[in-house]
């Protein structure tokens, strides 16, 4: 049997509670902050998330505004091309008419050299056709003819290009004014194109100065995620590490505890083994049973046969007076 528990045992484990329940509500704690870190970062992510729609969706409207400017300017380019042109061939023409022009291979614009080469064809069809000319000169006028028609060929993708204004080239001054006309028409178009692009180019500003802010509060609420998902993670790993040391306190604490309870259970036993009587333990019925065969009488509790008679003696009931005393060491 093993000995009683000292004052100082009653409680072995309080210490190690102690201990126990000061990690658990440091894990709690400890906890609660993870919590709060997860839960901000949630709300950081959940604006991120907003932030990135609308940004997709400005990102559209910025291509729009992309596209229609890139159409103005090509406009812009393409009336400019149209009056340079129109330009070069009426310098030529001005020059023609000033006799200025000092070298004969210089080249030319396209528009006047197809505007010249045309008429130049247009003059020999009609005089090939109404004049009669000897053979030579016949063929020299039809491979002329030929020679300047192939050349307009080659010309014509580049004229068609910028329109080009036809003018009869036997009234060079009446073509001028023509031509004249007709770049100032297009310098004027080029303008009005500039100011629709300038008209357009603060709300065109505006829009990519919206779309570079909301890139900048989604990356600044993306970095904000971030970092609270990083410390919320700092503190779970710092609650594992710490809940090693709970488990194993649990464990421990779980190991004193039944040890006290087989401690207990032990003891129970054995108190109660102690103090079972005659009629429930087998040992002691044999030891009176000894007795009994022995000596003739048997004690119980520790009275002699004779503390039996003389308590008898002593009581006044009728009852028992009459009762004869019984020596049980009598055989029948």
């Amino acid at each position: 049997m093993r000995g009683k528990l000292n004052e100082g045992e009653e409680k072995p484990d309080a210490e190690l509670r102690e201990k126990l329940h000061a990690m658990e509500s440091k894990v709690r704690k400890m906890r609660e902050t993870r919590n709060n870190f997860n839960a901000q970062a949630k709300v950081s992510a959940e604006k991120r998330n907003s932030v990135q729609s609308q940004y997709k969706e400005h990102r559209e409207k910025i291509e729009l505004f992309i596209a229609e400017v890139r159409a103005m300017r090509a406009e812009i380019k393409s009336f400019k091309e149209k009056r340079n042109a129109i330009q070069s061939q009426m310098r030529d023409l001005i020059s023609q008419i000033k006799g200025k022009r000092k070298d004969r291979t210089q080249k030319r614009s396209a528009t006047a050299e197809y505007a010249e080469l045309k008429q130049q064809v247009d003059s020999l069809e009609k005089r090939f056709e109404t004049t009669s000319v000897g053979v030579n000169k016949e063929k020299e006028m039809v491979k002329k003819i030929k020679e300047f028609s192939k050349r307009i060929e080659e010309l014509e993708p580049e004229v068609t290009k910028f329109k080009m204004v036809e003018v009869d080239m036997s009234d060079i001054d009446s073509a001028i004014k023509t031509l004249k006309a007709e770049a100032d028409a297009a310098h004027n178009s080029m303008i009005e194109a500039v100011e629709r692009l300038n008209a357009k180019t603060p709300e065109v500003d505006e829009a990519f100065a919206h779309r570079d802010f909301l890139k900048s509060e989604g990356d600044r609420f993306h970095t904000e995620f971030v970092e609270l998902k990083e410390k919320a993670n700092e503190v779970h790993a710092k609650i594992e590490e710490l809940m090693v040391d709970v488990n194993k306190a649990r464990d421990e604490l779980k190991s004193v505890r039944e040890e006290r309870k087989s401690w207990l259970t032990d003891h129970n036993a054995s108190v109660k083994k102690e103090m079972k009587t005659g009629a429930q333990s087998e040992e002691v019925a044999e030891l009176l049973t000894n007795s009994l065969l022995s000596t003739g009488s048997i004690t119980f509790g520790g009275l002699s046969n004779e503390d039996f008679v003389s308590k008898s003696k002593s009581k006044k009931s009728d009852k028992k007076k009459n009762m004869r005393r019984v020596d049980v060491s009598r055989r029948r």
